[in-house]
């Protein structure tokens, strides 16, 4: 299928991060998370709004009370519906010198996820952590570099998370009932010099994983059996972060992208870098949850 990529904002975002389509507000969240701010883009309006903060930010999540959840990286706080801090409910459970949240988002039943990455990448210090209806924020895996790619099945059997750095996507069953995941397994494995590396994702209608694939300058659909990639989107730059599904039928995929630590030739190659895109896709997403407290 031939795509075609439409810039939708010009942001020249440092670190453009996490998209995340609101059905309810019809409109587009995502970050800047060395800005650091989080945006809310109402395509019918073209309406942007910005929220600054004061420290790092790697993910958010809608909340059903309204406002939102988000990781910083001192730890996790709730935000009110216009994007102000209300109050913090967890610490990093890393070491915040060196290891700030990065990729995440609210699975099928409501909890927000959210993992970080270890700056110095001389080891796998990342985790990946839940937060839980209590607020009770719980570290569930470890033995990672830089946490990205979380992803849950609509049928909820499946959550995704990928290593960056590492190269590696894995997969763990979800019991359907009670929201547990089980022992995580290697889903897919890449080959940095065949077209980069796994970033953010999302999981379609139809349960195919969809990943942006950084310095790889492509998003790419992957088979949730055979793991191989069945379709791909080239894009206009190297760099991009993540994908998410919106619009009225959830069939335009959002997608963020990176400018950090990148050369003057580099952004000289690929100057919209940093930017947000959007490609109209024939399956369509499936409604992001919300996390409920």
């Amino acid at each position: 299928m031939t795509y075609q990529v439409e810039t939708v904002l010009p942001l020249q975002a440092e670190l453009g991060e996490c998209p995340l389509w609101s059905v309810e507000q019809q409109a587009l969240w995502m970050v800047d998370i060395l800005a650091p701010a989080i945006y809310r883009y109402h395509p019918e309006s073209g309406e942007l709004q910005t929220y600054p903060l004061t420290e790092d930010v790697g993910c958010i999540g809608l909340r059903a009370a309204g406002g939102l959840v988000a990781a910083l990286r001192s730890g996790v706080w709730l935000l009110d519906k216009q994007g102000k801090i209300e109050k913090k409910v967890a610490d990093n459970p890393g070491e915040a010198s060196k290891s700030r949240f990065n990729d995440g988002r609210v699975d099928r039943f409501g909890r927000f996820w959210c993992g970080s990455l270890w700056e110095p990448q001389d080891r796998n210090g990342g985790k990946l952590c839940r937060l839980n209806a209590r607020l009770q924020l719980e570290v569930i895996a470890e033995d990672v570099m830089i946490s990205n790619g979380l992803a849950f099945s609509a049928d909820r059997r499946w959550m995704y998370h990928s290593d960056t750095p590492n190269a590696v996507l894995y997969r763990y069953p979800v019991d359907p009932h009670s929201g547990e995941v089980g022992e995580r397994k290697v889903f897919k494995r890449f080959d940095p010099e065949q077209g980069g590396l796994p970033d953010g994702a999302a999981v379609d209608s139809e349960g195919y994983y969809w990943s942006a694939l950084f310095d790889g300058g492509r998003v790419v659909r992957i088979h949730p059996e055979t793991a191989e990639i069945v379709d791909e989107i080239v894009l206009p730059v190297r760099w991009p972060t993540m994908v998410a599904f919106g619009g009225a039928d959830l069939k335009t995929l959002y997608i963020t992208s990176s400018r950090e630590n990148r050369s003057e030739e580099e952004l000289a190659r690929y100057p919209q870098s940093g930017n947000l895109f959007a490609v109209r896709v024939a399956v369509a997403g499936v409604a992001e949850p919300v996390f409920i407290e």
